[in-house]
């Protein structure tokens, strides 16, 4: 008869948490960073007691935001690439759904975070409990399965021996390098509170380290002739190169072969911005070295990407005939995309075996230096972007120069929606692999300060800088305040254009008229001020604004000395963008309109659509 304990359901299952161990160069970690936790009546009295009881194993950490602090968790997770994760607890009902939106953040990223959302009861008797939704016709229904469609894993606990197989299938999907997303384990709030013996093995020490599958052989074969046989070949590396941590060998593979390197928002820092063959951004927010050498190339070697719109210029810019693409993923989704030949694999293990599969193959000289003087040529116009000026209203790219001059290359650099990852991704300088932090597969405004902290977290021993215009700051900015109660120091440069200015460039680009984005052009009586300095000096951060470029450059220089969170504010100009590098992206033009702009930009729609490659 096997041994067992008494304990509660979320006893069981924090004393599961917490022996859930990594091992990362050498040392053993507890795969677990934490638990974010915002109690109410659905979790307090169950999870919040359990977590008291291991809260040295185990910490807990309080936010202001549920939404916040479940980004928090995730670029925890992506700031560690994969390898550790975080937890985020809520009660029922709005607790519950404002992490939903982080929930497809993950899912979209392909990240590790569990989520416990407090759920009803399990016998139903009190129903309708505070805050539950009712569904006249299924009494299985609650708020938390809108957690189905944007999680990898959903269970439900209504019984306390259930969470022995959900954790054990939850730990599969947290930890598999295919499947990877979030887990969401709903809690019954009584059953929370009810006991099982649970076997003690149960509670005993597992290490987890990420799987690295190799590639199958016949299609190593196929992939190996078509690169042999290139002319023009061209590497675009994403967010899996960083996952797999890979980049050693992606510099290996490309200094081996001479085939250039492009990167796409998640994959940016695989490759240091110094190395020769590093054509940076790919895709509509791409380098014109990248995208001339994306549009000539007759083989793509894609290496972790999902091959989303932007990195494809939604599907316009692969555009040479006969183009092949190879996809080497470790999730075979993404490695058939568009007719790709799959080569399914981890990144790592998976370059490796194709660099030894195409011998001594080199790409043609021509080509190599072809893409080294479109290089040298891009960062002669990116220079330009971003010198220091005097412009009364700077636009981002000279405040992204300013910051790089400011601070160098070494720091963690983090932004998310809106328009500075367009211009970040092609302008900034990244150093290390993981120091250029993009929050773009959801582009969702409001992850920036959390994303932040959780890097901070992540990385104490990093320089975390965050960028963010003033509607994300608006719409999330509480996690400043607890950056400063945890003493977790962030740089943030807020750049105040005074509405949406990316959308407001669109909308213009697209024949609409000036309408609903910038705050002068919304509805409104009184013209909104806000002091961003005074706000966030009122949340306990040290502030400044800066007038000019020079005044940031000092601003920052001064930011490197102060003990907390720091938020220097500049004011930017909302209709520069950089117009070198990009390509076109879909955005559908109305066939029909009373404006003519509407209809010039509908005819150019319809030649654009025109160059795309069609195909799943």
């Amino acid at each position: 008869m096997a041994n067992t304990i008494r304990l509660t359901m979320a006893q069981a299952l924090t004393r599961f948490l917490a022996k859930q161990m990594t091992v990362i160069d050498g040392e053993k970690l507890p795969l677990f960073g934490g638990v974010w936790a915002i109690f109410g009546h659905g979790n307090v009295a169950g999870i919040g007691e359990a977590l008291y009881q291991v809260r040295d194993t185990l910490p807990t950490f309080r936010a202001h935001n549920e939404q916040a602090m479940a980004h928090s968790a995730i670029a925890y997770a992506k700031a560690h690439f994969r390898s550790r994760m975080m937890v985020a607890t809520t009660s029922i009902g709005p607790g519950a759904l404002n992490m939903v939106t982080a929930a497809a953040l993950a899912h979209v990223n392909r990240l590790p975070v569990l989520f416990l959302p407090g759920d009803v009861f399990a016998n139903r008797i009190p129903d309708p409990v505070l805050q539950q939704a009712e569904d006249f016709g299924d009494g299985t229904v609650t708020v938390n399965d809108c957690f189905r469609p944007v999680s990898r894993y959903f269970d439900r606990i209504a019984r306390p021996e259930q969470i022995i197989p959900a954790l054990a299938r939850a730990m599969q999907v947290l930890t598999d390098p295919a499947e990877c997303g979030p887990v969401t384990l709903a809690l019954c709030q009584d059953v929370q509170a009810e006991a099982y013996d649970y076997p003690e093995s149960f509670f005993d020490e597992r290490i987890w380290t990420p799987r690295r599958p190799r590639p199958d052989r016949d299609e190593l074969a196929a992939a190996a002739a078509a690169l042999k046989a290139a002319k023009k070949p061209l590497i675009v590396a994403g967010g899996g190169v960083l996952y797999s941590r890979a980049s050693e060998e992606l510099a290996k593979f490309s200094a081996a072969t001479g085939i250039p390197v492009s990167e796409t928002q998640g994959g940016k820092s695989s490759l240091p911005d110094d190395d020769a063959l590093n054509m940076a951004a790919v895709g509509v927010t791409g380098t014109s070295a990248a995208n001339r050498l994306a549009e000539e190339a007759d083989v793509v070697l894609a290496v972790g990407t999902r091959l989303q719109d932007f990195t494809t210029g939604s599907w316009s810019l692969f555009k040479a005939e006969g183009n092949t693409i190879i996809g080497l993923n470790v999730q075979a989704f993404d490695a058939g995309k568009h007719r790709a030949l799959p080569l399914v694999a981890d990144a790592r293990e998976g370059l490796a075996e194709l660099g030894t599969a195409i011998g001594g193959y080199k790409a043609p000289g021509a080509w190599t230096e072809s893409a080294k003087a479109g290089k040298t040529a891009w960062q002669g116009d990116a220079a330009k972007v971003t010198a220091a000026t005097n412009a009364a209203l700077p636009s981002d790219g000279q405040v992204i120069g300013a910051v790089q001059r400011a601070l160098g290359k070494e720091v963690v650099l983090l932004h998310a929606a809106g328009g500075l990852p367009g211009e970040l991704h092609k302008l900034w300088q990244a150093g290390a692999p993981g120091s250029y932090h993009a929050e773009y597969g959801f582009s969702c405004m409001g992850y920036e300060i959390a994303g932040g902290l959780g890097v901070k977290m992540a990385r104490p021993d990093k320089e975390v800088v965050v960028m963010v215009g003033d509607g994300s700051y608006l719409m999330l900015n509480s996690e400043i305040a607890t950056s400063i109660m945890l003493g977790l120091k962030l740089t943030v440069v807020l750049l105040d254009n005074r509405g949406y200015g990316c959308i407001n460039r669109l909308q213009m680009a697209t024949g609409g008229a000036n309408f609903n984005n910038l705050l002068k052009d919304a509805r409104h009586e009184v013209l909104p001020e806000v002091d961003f300095a005074a706000h966030a000096a009122s949340m306990g951060a040290v502030s400044d604004k800066a007038a000019s470029i020079a005044d940031l450059e000092a601003a920052l220089s001064r930011a490197k000395g102060n003990d907390r969170t720091t938020v220097v504010v500049i004011e930017t100009d909302p209709l520069i963008s950089t117009e070198a590098g990009g390509t076109w992206w879909d955005v559908a033009v109305p066939e029909v309109s009373e404006r003519v702009e509407v209809n010039a930009a509908r005819k150019g729609y319809e030649q654009a659509v025109k160059r795309q490659r069609v195909g799943n």
